[in-house]
């Protein structure tokens, strides 16, 4: 409880897999306000912009302040935004899966003379495709990519 309110802490899961039951209850309770906090801007990931398109589509009222974020940051460090190619995110590299399709779209920013701003793989609260499999919720410890990792 934070000033009197109650807070539900909702993962990416919590998000993924009941932002219906979650805005179906808002929906019930319209008299009430209700609010989704995200980390960064709420526009540059996919699981957000999915959740404020369902709000929408249940006529429910959205009004979004914008956060800062790596994205809108880029800026900082003293290169310029306009002179920025398509961001890319590099994933942790499994035993099976190791796509290399964000190193093409490097290489087209630097053709280009465009910077990359690159996004570094995280996992938070994630599952082994083992325990995804027997139904199990035994989360991996949360791993954070390292430069290093990522040129590697």
């Amino acid at each position: 409880e934070f000033y009197g309110k109650t807070i539900i802490e909702a993962d990416r899961e919590t998000c993924e897999e009941t932002i219906d039951d979650i805005l179906d209850n808002c929906k019930k309770h319209e008299d009430k306000n209700s609010a989704i906090l995200v980390v960064g801007d709420p526009f540059c990931a996919t699981t957000h912009t999915d959740m404020f398109l369902r709000a929408i589509k249940r006529d429910l009222k959205v009004e979004v302040i914008h956060n800062a974020s790596i994205m809108n940051a880029a800026g900082a460090c003293g290169l310029q935004l306009y002179r920025y190619g398509e961001t890319i995110s590099i994933p942790f590299f499994t035993e099976t899966w190791r796509p290399y399709s964000f190193y093409e779209k490097i290489l087209i920013n630097r053709k280009n003379n465009h910077h990359t701003l690159c996004l570094l793989d995280i996992k938070v609260k994630e599952r082994t495709t083992e325990n995804i499999l027997k139904g199990k919720k035994v989360y991996e410890p949360p791993r954070f990519m390292s430069c290093k990792v990522a040129v590697e």
